[in-house]
């Protein structure tokens, strides 16, 4: 199976075409990820929505908006000037959702990004519920005073 939820800032602004054979939307954009490494650059995807969803892309989302994107990555094949082919990636999104900054993060390029919480959709975390990290903070101190297990003796 082909798919991909990407975190990532919205670089170009979304733009709306129609198919020319059936009049079909299309939402074309371009976002902003983070690199892999700590001192990687961020890399840039092109990203496409049809139907009803290119739509609400083009009404709700805007350049510098942060959205949590959900879709199948595709390579497109492009004939450049110079005589060679190039390949470029590019995601085909199913379902875009706004992140809620609540608490900002910077990224590999000094953008800050959310963390947390995102509006719409399955997976929002109300506010009252504690984080993984505290969660798991509070039980560390269990799991130390317990016995270590001694594997020297292991029955055959």
């Amino acid at each position: 199976m082909n798919n991909c939820i990407l975190m990532a800032e919205i670089v170009q602004a979304p733009q709306l075409r129609y198919t020319a054979d059936n009049q079909t939307p299309i939402a074309e954009f371009v976002v902003k990820f983070p690199g892999l490494r700590e001192g990687d650059s961020s890399g840039q995807i092109k990203v496409v929505g049809w139907g009803n969803l290119a739509q609400d892309i083009q009404e709700r989302y805007q350049a510098g908006d942060r959205v949590l994107l959900e879709g199948r990555l595709g390579m497109n094949t492009l004939e450049r000037p110079e005589g060679f082919k190039e390949k470029r990636a590019e995601m085909t999104v199913s379902r875009v959702s706004p992140i809620n900054d609540l608490q900002s993060v910077p990224i590999a390029d000094g953008t800050p990004i959310a963390e947390g919480r995102f509006a719409g959709g399955q997976g929002a975390v109300p506010a009252s519920a504690p984080s993984a990290a505290a969660s798991a903070a509070s039980a560390t101190p269990a799991a130390a005073s317990a016995p270590a297990a001694d594997f020297d003796d292991i029955p055959f």
